[in-house]
Order: C-alpha cells, then sequence, then structure tokens
C-alpha cells in the first residue's frame, strides 16, 4: 500500500509543482511525476498484483532484471536530460510539465535506501547511488503528506485570491 500512496505522491508533487498554469499542464506534470514508476514498475505490479495479493513492497528476488532496467533508465537525470532536450528540439519549445520527472527523481535519491531500489540518477555516466532515508519511514512518510497538504492548501489560497481580485476588477469596472 505504501508504494502507490509513493506513486501518488510522486504525481501530486507534479501537479502542484509543474502543473498550476491549467488542467491540462496539471495533468501532463501528474503523468510525468509518476511515469518513472509507471514504466518501470507499472508491468511487473499489474502482472503480479494478484499473486502478491496487493500493492504491497515484494522481495526482490521476486523482481525480474527488466525491472532493474527499465528502473536505471527511467530514473536517471542524464536519461531525462537527453529526452528533455530531444522534445525541446522537436518541438522547438520546453514542455514544461516534463519537469516533473526530474522533481521524482529528485525526490527519490533521498527517499530511497541502498536495500531497496536505491536512485541511479547519474546512470550510465555512474553507478553511484546515494543510501536515502526510506520513503516507509514515519517520518519520511508523514512529512511528504503535510507538505503535499500544505502546499495544496497554499495553492487553493492563491487561486482564491486571484479570483476575487478578478471578481473585484470586474465590480469596479462596472
Amino acid at each position: 500500500m505504501l508504494s502507490v500512496v509513493d506513486i501518488i505522491s510522486h504525481g501530486l508533487w507534479g501537479g502542484v509543482a509543474f502543473g498550476r498554469k491549467n488542467k491540462r499542464a496539471f495533468w501532463w506534470s501528474a503523468l510525468f511525476g509518476i511515469s518513472p514508476d509507471l514504466f518501470s514498475f507499472g508491468i511487473f505490479t499489474v502482472a503480479n498484483l494478484f499473486e502478491r495479493g496487493g500493492f504491497g513492497r515484494p522481495e526482490l528476488s521476486s523482481i525480474p532484471g527488466y525491472v532493474s532496467s527499465l528502473y536505471d533508465l527511467t530514473h536517471s537525470l542524464v536519461v531525462f536530460a537527453t529526452v528533455f532536450a530531444l522534445a525541446w528540439a522537436v518541438f522547438r519549445k520546453p514542455f514544461w510539465p516534463m519537469l516533473a520527472w526530474p522533481l521524482h527523481i529528485a525526490v527519490d535519491i533521498f527517499t530511497h535506501s541502498t536495500e531497496f531500489f536505491p536512485t541511479p540518477f547519474l546512470w550510465p555516466l555512474s553507478i553511484y547511488r546515494f543510501d536515502g532515508v526510506s520513503w516507509a519511514t514515519p517520518s519520511i512518510f508523514f512529512t511528504n503528506l503535510a507538505l503535499i497538504a500544505f502546499a495544496y492548501a497554499m495553492w487553493g489560497i492563491q487561486r482564491l485570491r486571484r479570483r476575487r481580485a478578478v471578481r473585484e476588477e470586474i465590480s469596479r469596472r462596472s
């Protein structure tokens, strides 16, 4: 269950950080926020959902090699930078919601220990992995939830103030 909350919080962080412009930007940012986990663990999780009886952390020995390879690919800042630069070159402008992807990687660097899928953020240039504090540690887990709630509350307050200012301006003009 914690892994599902982890994935959802990556999407929420992506949305609040890079998707405040409009609903479309929000959903693209949320998608890019969850995509590193979705594209590395998604197939395995769906295939084994019923065998394991839930979304909990699987045993390392049960995870096939392709998951590790995809994890290296999707959790690399080097790969992200390459994809971002290619997208910018092709579309002739940056697609800002993509920045939720490196935000996901940055969070994972510090919230994954070397015991279970440490983040290969420099792959393929280096195999170095930082030994962070596990995301499932209660102080990290609950701090993350509190910070997400705070970020969305601040965004909501900002939106309400902006709408109020627009209504006041319209009433002053009429």
